[in-house]
């Protein structure tokens, strides 16, 4: 099998749900992965929208996940609800969950979840990282990578 990511609320290329939306109810989705590569010792989640205005922006970043995990469950990386792993300062300066929000009038823009199964515990990352450095300290230690993407239109 090969690695892989999904959502029980988000089909692979189809519109996000409102409620995962920054005008919804801003939550974040249930993601579920599986098989990932041997030797992997944690995990590294990013949402982006490559499909921004002046360069990708980046929404999401939950880092050191522990590959004993094979799931975030939904709503807890969320406002007061952040789960209990390490977030990174996303592009709206916020060191959690900001769901999609391209600008009004916009044709639909593509969110990106991507998640790295990497070979090292812990990155060596600052105290508070934003999601762009966490992305950039990792990629020397990605084993497999896997993505899900959905689209959004204000």
């Amino acid at each position: 099998m090969a690695f892989r990511l999904t959502s029980p609320t988000i089909e692979n290329g189809k519109p996000i749900p409102d409620r995962h939306a920054r005008r919804g109810d801003n939550l974040s989705p249930q993601l579920d992965w599986s098989d990932p590569p041997e030797g992997t010792q944690s995990f590294l989640l990013i949402m982006e929208d490559p499909d921004a205005p002046s360069a990708t922006f980046r929404h999401w970043a939950v880092y050191d996940i522990p590959a004993t995990r094979q799931h975030l469950a939904p709503g807890r990386s969320s406002a007061a609800h952040t789960e209990d792993l390490p977030h990174g300062f996303n592009d709206f300066g916020n060191n959690r969950y900001d769901g999609p929000q391209p600008p009004e009038g916009d044709p639909p823009h593509t969110y990106r979840f991507r998640l790295a199964a990497l070979g090292i515990p812990k990155l060596p990352v600052d105290e508070r990282p934003y999601a762009g450095d966490i992305w950039d300290a990792a990629r020397d230690h990605v084993l497999a990578e896997t993505e899900l993407t959905g689209t959004y239109r204000a």
